[in-house]
């Protein structure tokens, strides 16, 4: 499929990555932005302003520190070398991990907003008719907030098909492994092979469209209905 297909495999690479980052994000941000909707704790600016660096810290930097942690004798590292043998720099799960820390804003404030504009009505009434917090917040919360989960869903996953400086920093260039569709690219260009790079830039860029194209749809449905 290659041969028919320009830059198929790091196309596919960079959707596995964009998936597995976007899903992660979701389990991950949903407990911590329920946490942040509800809590008066004083330190809640602080721990937003974390979440909030990969939006204004250059792409280079992250990439940088997380390449120092992610070496054999770094924070995070050193304890997956011990256990696993492997390096987590240059390696696909070192991607995922770093996308996961570059995409944390784009998931975690849409479901924070979500969350916060439900307001406390809606929980305290499941609450009254005996329903348990997890029950209550399956049942009533989650459907409440599905437009913040589906724009949170496409944010993450859009914005992680497009990174470059922090997957360049962490995972390098290595075929079928970390090379994603934004390195791939870069290469055509630096090789002056214009032709590769137009093909798949404007596979993503269709891509990304029809993505976008399907929430603004969606969006403007649930907007009509009045959710």
């Amino acid at each position: 499929m290659n041969a028919f297909i320009p830059g198929f495999g790091p196309l596919w690479l960079t959707l596995e990555l964009a998936a597995i980052t976007t899903l992660i994000l979701l389990l991950m941000c949903t407990p911590l932005a329920w946490w942040l909707s509800r809590t008066r704790f004083r330190g809640k600016p602080v721990i937003e302003a974390i979440v909030s660096l990969p939006l204004v810290l250059p792409p280079t930097v992250l990439g940088f520190y997380l390449l120092i942690a992610m070496s054999p004798n770094g924070m995070l590292g050193g304890p997956w070398m011990a256990l696993t043998g492997n390096t987590l720099s240059f390696s696909f799960i070192g991607l995922v991990v770093a996308s996961c820390l570059y995409s944390l804003p784009f998931v975690m404030q849409p479901l924070q907003n979500a969350f916060e504009s439900i307001g406390h009505h809606p929980l305290e009434a499941a609450w009254s008719l005996g329903a348990k917090p997890v029950d209550a917040f399956f049942s009533v919360i989650f459907p409440l907030a599905m437009k913040g989960y589906i724009t949170a869903a496409v944010l993450g996953f859009a914005h992680t098909l497009g990174e470059f400086g922090v997957v360049l920093m962490v995972g390098g260039n290595i075929p079928g492994e970390t090379r994603v569709v934004s390195i791939a690219i870069y290469d055509h260009v630096e090789s002056m092979d214009y032709d590769k790079a137009h093909a798949i830039s404007l596979v993503l860029l269709g891509f990304s469209f029809v993505i976008l194209l399907m929430v603004y749809t969606i969006n403007g449905k649930w907007r009509r209905r009045g959710l």
